[in-house]
């Protein structure tokens, strides 16, 4: 039997390794990398033999039979074909084992040319090495005439160390000149073997033929034209353009043809088939909103107030908006809709920011309006019903709902949420927004997904596996395979010119958007390194010179620690306790547990009561995940020694969720405290912050369920609705009065619901939508849908089922008055927000903690008669969040002699209960009603 294997680099490529040097070479795969001009990796253990050779030919068709290297179907070797050895390199240099870790063990060979031709023996140089690199490689070792093993070849390594010292200081993508004139051109391709640019003047049809230029290859590895010296008469202000990039494709084992888009596009035609020519400068493009509003000051990351929202949610449903306005952009602009009159309410009461899910090209949504499919009038059939899920599931292909987790062009608005979405109108219209939203005092977050594409390889949506094959995708280091351990295409940002993009589109951004602040999904699949890169760059902007201050757009993202980066296998991530000093945030979810009661993401956990969810003070009698088998929720002992737990990392992270943080935890003896990095947090340190902006608090997001439909879930079935909404308030209360910034998914203070689903990502407007008017939740459209949910349905139905589990608009109208009150609260004093590890550790302890506290209540106290007076109106605060259901009434004698009165928001505020909250200065005593965060001042004397 005998086996042919094609390929080089990419998907496909070719290993292939033979026990015995007679046996038939069969197992595709890719594990040889070229890291530098002169250094080749391979596995030490692949196949027998003192020999290895590199093959290349420009055309592809390589092939393995018989233990030859032959051409296609075992023929003569191709044209062009030529061969170089590769002889020993001794150990791996010290500078590639640090950037490829993961290759450290590897064996290190150098191409040098072949015996028998006038170079044998000598290095390759940079230009012949440049030539190899735009063609098929393989690598093979031989047993004396035998091929024993063959691999394909990893690129990324090589192309950095040839070209990206000097691409890094190019400007790429196509720069119009003011006057309109004409327009310059840049694509960074270096494997490829020709590069042209199709043109369609403005006013031609993108039916018709384009206008075709030659681009030149220049030596940092890009390819340019000058539009000026093209054609001068050429009408390139709105030029729809692409790119023909001819390129070996290791994956189809030939040279093609890709057309494509610009990966560094500014501007789009409509479904983003085509490039658009447009100056960002040029006013047609900036809306006077944007250009007049300011961009509303945070003075530091920790009063950063956050409230993560979805587009088309916004306004899908609000009928204050006009019609072809609902879900778009523009609908930011009505001052008067519903949507803006909430959101402004918001920022009066304190919140600083709008987070914005994905906005830049998404590659799932169609833009035309008139392609996107509905799911038709659902409102008929039950609340606990499958025909909308079912509905919804039908659509959800193409309709116009995604969150948008699937990127396209990273630096171009979504179209589909403009209601013209060619050229720079979409550009004008995200400007509309977000000056806006900067109008009603609101700073702009932008969701930015660098961590991966919506698809590689040669499929229409890929966009830069199809300019530089095997380049900026994450590929397996021994199969070639692009790695989708984020569920989609992992995009290598660790490679140079995989961050240059990353930066540049960031800076884009921020400069020509007037955007405040990036979160990034996914971050730890990010390094360290190139984090420091993006906030070095936006650290360069300058009001003086680039119209807006870098240095104040906060960075925030999802530090988790999985997939192949995971433990710092490919470089140091940017992950929780990775950023010590950099003043980027990551998402905590220590104290988002803590309040649920065990992560989200864990089925198992459905029913698991936390601090905020009942957990031991107010058991739901379903079945517990902790305990022996079967056992259910009945307010055992186990389970208040886990809500003791619970309640210490809710301190923690009211805290600031720092490592050196000390207090008395559920655990410790007499006398005795614990620092944050020795909490546990199922078996991590709970703390893991220097500094409290690196910690991003929240209690839900738009991932998994919404805060109510987790009360919902967990909560005793039989607690009235008044209490549910208490228990929103104090849940809430745990990230709005934390230390650290603050995270607010969008509807939450309405009691949003999403009918219990718990992964809406294209689950519709049915089930997404949010209603400012107050008058309906979400809760009780039907079953969410069956691909996340289904398992679930049988505890859910009854649910919502139920008509005392849905809320009235006085239920939601409550619940909203005390959210904005939670936010005059966080505002009202910088007691809550002190800004730096040394003021939360001199100033914050938690009065009746340790193994005597009370279940279910956490006392936080600021003392600012401690260290720098940070509020000369107080000389303290002292807050109290009792989750269980009875008032309690906790001894403090250390604060005794205290002048404690009930925070003025608070005695002034809608909820008369907690004005029944009382202090005894002489005794330290102060009591609190069930279900209640209570925030006493102590004024200063």
């Amino acid at each position: 039997m005998t086996a042919l294997l094609a390929g080089a680099t990419g998907l496909g490529g070719a290993l292939t390794s033979a026990a015995d040097p007679g046996d038939p070479v069969d197992a595709a795969q890719q594990a040889a990398h070229w890291v530098r001009e002169d250094v080749v990796l391979v596995p030490g253990d692949l196949g027998k033999g003192d020999d290895w050779t590199l093959w290349t030919t420009p055309e592809g068709g390589l092939a393995v039979r018989d233990g030859q290297v032959r051409g296609p179907g075992g023929g003569e070797l191709p044209d062009g074909a030529a061969s170089y050895d590769l002889e020993p390199a001794g150990d791996v240099p010290d500078d590639v084992a640090h950037d490829f870790p993961a290759l450290a063990g590897h064996t290190a060979l150098a191409p040098v040319g072949s015996a028998g031709t006038a170079r044998a023996g000598d290095r390759l140089g940079r230009a012949e090495v440049a030539e190899l690199l735009t063609g098929q490689l393989l690598v093979t070792r031989s047993s004396g005439d035998r091929v024993t093993a063959a691999t394909g070849m990893q690129v990324p390594g090589v192309l950095d160390d040839l070209y990206s010292e000097q691409a890094s200081q190019r400007t790429f993508g196509a720069q119009r000149h003011p006057s309109g004139r004409w327009a310059s051109f840049a694509l960074w391709a270096p494997t490829a073997q020709d590069v042209d640019l199709l043109v369609w003047p403005a006013g031609r049809g993108l039916g018709d033929d384009p206008e075709r230029f030659d681009t030149v290859r220049q030596r940092d590895g890009s390819w340019t034209l000058d539009g000026k010296r093209a054609a001068k008469r050429l009408a390139w202000d709105g030029a729809r353009y692409r790119y023909a990039v001819t390129v070996y494709v290791p994956s189809t084992g030939k040279v093609e043809t890709n057309v494509v888009t610009d990966p560094y596009s500014h501007a789009l035609t409509l479904d983003s088939t085509h490039s658009v020519v447009v100056d960002l400068d040029d006013e047609r493009w900036q809306p006077k909103v944007w250009r007049q509003a300011r961009q509303p000051v945070v003075e530091r990351a920790v009063d950063q107030t956050i409230y993560e929202l979805h587009v088309r949610d916004f306004s899908i449903s609000d009928e204050t908006v006009p019609t072809e306005e609902r879900g778009t952009y523009l609908a930011f602009g009505e001052k008067r809709s519903d949507g803006m009159t909430h959101l402004r309410r918001l920022a009066d009461a304190g919140m600083t920011t709008v987070h914005l899910l994905p906005t830049f090209d998404i590659a799932t949504i169609p833009e035309d309006r008139a392609d996107q499919a509905t799911a038709g009038d659902l409102s008929g059939f039950a609340p606990d019903g499958e025909e909308q899920q079912a509905a919804v599931a039908d659509v959800a292909a193409s309709d116009g709902f995604n969150w948008g987790y699937d990127p396209y062009h990273f630096s171009v608005p979504e179209g589909s949420y403009a209601t013209d979405a060619d050229g720079g109108a979409r550009v004008a219209e995200f400007r509309t927004m977000v000056g806006s939203l900067h109008d009603a005092g609101l700073q702009v977050v932008l969701d930015q997904v660098f961590n991966h594409t919506a698809a590689s390889g040669q499929d229409a949506t890929s966009v830069l596996d199809r300019v530089v094959p095997g380049y900026y995708q994450r590929l397996n280091p021994t199969t070639g395979a692009v790695e989708t351990s984020t569920c989609c295409q992992n995009v290598a940002t660790e490679h140079a010119m995989a961050e240059k993009l990353m930066v540049d589109s960031v800076v884009t951004w921020a400069r020509d958007y007037k955007v405040d602040g990036f979160r990034f999904d996914l971050m730890g699949h990010h390094s360290r390194s190139t984090m420091l890169a993006v906030r070095e760059a936006l650290d360069d902007l300058t009001v003086r010179e680039d119209g807006v201050d870098g240095s104040a757009v906060y960075l925030y993202g999802e530090g988790w620690n999985f997939g192949e980066v995971a433990d710092n296998a490919l470089f140091t991530q940017a992950t929780q306790g990775q950023l010590g000093g950099t003043g980027i945030g990551t998402f905590s979810d220590r104290l988002r547990d803590a309040v649920h009661g065990g992560s989200p993401v864990d089925a198992a956990s459905r029913f698991t009561q936390g601090f905020g969810t009942g957990l031991f003070t107010d058991p739901n009698g379903r079945e517990a995940t902790e305990g022996e088998p079967g056992s259910v929720n009945d307010g055992s002992g186990d389970e208040a020694a886990d809500l003791a737990h619970q309640s210490d990392l809710v301190r923690l992270g009211l805290a600031g969720n720092l490592r050196d943080f000390a207090f008395r935890a559920s655990d410790d003896g007499v006398g005795e405290v614990t620092r944050g990095a020795d909490l546990d947090y199922n078996g991590a340190p709970a703390g893991y912050a220097d500094s409290p902006e690196e910690v991003v608090t929240y209690v839900d997001a738009h991932d998994n369920e919404t805060l109510f439909d987790l009360l919902t879930l967990k909560l005793p079935q039989d607690t009235s609705m008044d209490d549910r909404v208490r228990m929103n308030t104090v849940s809430l209360a745990t990230t709005a009065l934390a230390q650290t910034p603050s995270f607010w998914h969008a509807g939450t203070d309405l009691l949003r619901s999403k009918s219990l689903d718990r992964n809406s990502y294209d689950s519709g407007d049915w089930f997404n939508a949010i209603d400012w008017s107050g008058q309906d939740n979400g809760f009780g459209r039907g079953l969410p849908p069956a691909a996340d949910n289904e398992d679930a349905w049988p505890d859910m139905a009854p649910l919502l089922a139920n008509p005392d589990l849905k809320p009235a608009p006085s239920d939601i109208a409550t619940a909203s008055r005390a959210a904005r009150e939670l936010l005059q609260l966080r505002s009202s004093t910088d007691l809550f927000r002190l800004g730096s590890a040394r003021l939360i550790e001199q100033k914050v302890s938690f009065p009746a903690a340790g193994p005597d506290a009370v279940p279910g209540v956490v006392a936080m106290s600021v003392d600012d008669t401690v260290g720098r007076d940070v509020d000369r109106r107080l000389d303290g605060v002292l807050t109290v969040l009792n989750a269980s259901p009875e008032p309690v009434t906790l001894d403090l004698p250390e604060l005794a002699g205290r002048d404690y009165r009930l925070s003025r928001v608070q005695a002034r505020g809608s909820d008369d209960v907690v004005r029944t909250t009382s202090w005894d200065e002489g005794s330290g005593t102060v009591t609190v009603p069930g279900r209640t965060v209570s925030v006493l001042v102590d004024p200063q004397r």
